[in-house]
């Protein structure tokens, strides 16, 4: 079906080769271990709290802590649902869990063993779930990819939400004329794929553009004026004040170079997820997933390619002020791995990409500060990103409880949502969609068997 009518899944059976299942368990066990010396993390919002846990000033248990409550909830809410649904593996499912065991273990053998025991679950684990889910009378795994089509046409937009926040109203609505008016020809020049993935790149290109524009033109304004000397009058020297060391440059630059000494490390890591990615079982977002699924594997490339400018930002300025880095760096190598020929060219791609991204991750920071409107613009595609996608999952979880059980999936799902939101929010609103469809399809099929409800046809 071509994707200008509706975007449906590929059949989402969980079902692995040997040697896919051996690559899962190897990349989870190696995640867990560098996770354990403090030189990566997945969780973005555990990461500043390493360089207290690598000082030793944080234990090691109230480490475990906070990696815990800042992941559990994408865990179960995101990272199970969305890999239930599509087929594909994803970030969420691997590798938050191996932060956690990583950062439990207080053995540095043990590690390993626990985050390779976590693949080795979900690969083997979660086949029989999904076969079992897929035998109920209310089967919620299949209505779940309702959620597709949603994040598949909202997600494109998210440069229009990013421009109009950082350059207002004007410059948004123009921008959001130019991704409609692609999406429109893709979607009758090319109908048999993504139209998101120009209209994207046309966004993030307006954005990008916008902002260095704007950074140009401030240091064209604040570059001071050439002194008005006679000519042929001897210029003064004016030797300069000795400026200060700043502390933040010093902790910068040592935590860059306690990265680079454990380089080794970083390049066996790009090459593990590179060929992982590279069997196609595993996707790096939440509409990756579902364009690897149907083996869309040009458009997945683009999309998490377009993505990566959300976030290079944050993961350079906090591997900088914590000496450790984001396990699957600046997320290049995803669309890197997407595109490789073979398991060999991506494990290869993948381990020169991690050398190259920690090398350049000094220069990279030096790059951010002297351009801010480029780092303010990261930041506002970042929270798009986040806004587009929990729309889009809200409305895709509509879709699903509708199709599963009609009016009463509808009020079972929505209500879950808004009693999270309600009593604060224990589960993250990207998570509380997905994680309410699984709740209300357990539901459906007790009152199944009571001889309560009757499962929705069709």
């Amino acid at each position: 079906m071509p994707y200008a009518l509706a975007y449906t899944a590929a059949p989402d059976k969980l079902d692995f080769s040997l040697a896919q299942s051996l690559t899962v368990v190897a990349v989870c066990a190696l995640t867990a271990l560098v996770s354990n010396m403090a030189l990566a993390v997945f969780n973005d919002g555990v990461r500043p709290f390493l360089l207290d846990f690598i000082r030793g000033n944080t234990k090691r248990g109230e480490m475990t802590a906070v990696s815990f409550g800042l992941s559990a909830g994408f865990v179960f809410g995101l990272g199970a649902p969305m890999a239930l649904s599509t087929g594909v593996l994803n970030p969420w499912l691997l590798f938050l869990p191996t932060d956690i065991l990583g950062i439990f273990a207080p053995r540095r053998w043990l590690a390993p063993i626990l985050g390779g025991a976590w693949g080795a679950l979900v690969v083997f684990g979660l086949s029989g779930a999904n076969n079992a889910a897929h035998d109920l009378p209310v089967d919620f795994l299949t209505a779940m990819q309702e959620i597709s089509t949603p994040i598949l046409f909202l997600f494109l937009l998210f440069p229009v939400i990013a421009i109009a926040s950082q350059f207002g109203r004007v410059h948004g609505a123009i921008t959001f004329a130019v991704e409609i008016v692609i999406v429109v020809i893709s979607m009758k020049v090319w109908p048999d794929t993504f139209p998101g993935a120009l209209a994207m790149a046309a966004g993030v290109l307006m954005l990008l553009g916008l902002a260095l524009s704007k950074d140009l033109r401030e240091r064209r304004a604040a570059r001071p004026a050439e002194p008005a000397d006679a000519p042929g009058a001897a210029r003064i020297p004016v030797e300069e004040e000795e400026k200060p060391a700043d502390p933040a440059a010093s902790l910068f630059g040592a935590n860059a170079e306690r990265l680079r000494r454990h380089l080794p490390w970083f390049a066996v890591l790009g090459a593990a997820l590179a060929v992982m990615v590279n069997l196609h079982i595993f996707a790096g977002g939440e509409a990756t997933s579902f364009l690897v699924a149907k083996g869309d594997f040009g458009e997945a490339a683009q999309v998490d390619f377009y993505r990566a400018f959300g976030f290079l930002p944050l993961i350079a300025t906090t591997a900088l002020a914590s000496g450790a880095y984001q396990i699957v760096g600046f997320t290049f190598v995803y669309p890197l791995a997407y595109l490789a020929p073979n398991a060999i060219v991506a494990g290869v791609g993948g381990a020169v990409l991690f050398t190259v991204e920690v090398l350049a991750l000094a220069y990279i920071g030096k790059g951010l500060a002297a351009l801010p409107s480029i780092r303010d613009a990261s930041d506002h595609l970042r929270s798009a990103i986040g806004k587009t996608l929990e729309i889009a999952i809200l409305f895709g979880s509509i879709a699903a409880a509708a199709k599963m059980g009609g009016g009463l999936g509808i009020a079972l799902v929505g209500g879950l949502y808004l009693l999270n939101e309600s009593i604060g929010r224990p589960i993250v609103r990207l998570a509380a969609g997905p994680a309410a469809v699984v709740v209300a399809g357990v539901v459906l099929n007790l009152l199944y068997w009571l001889d309560l409800f009757t499962p929705v046809k069709g």
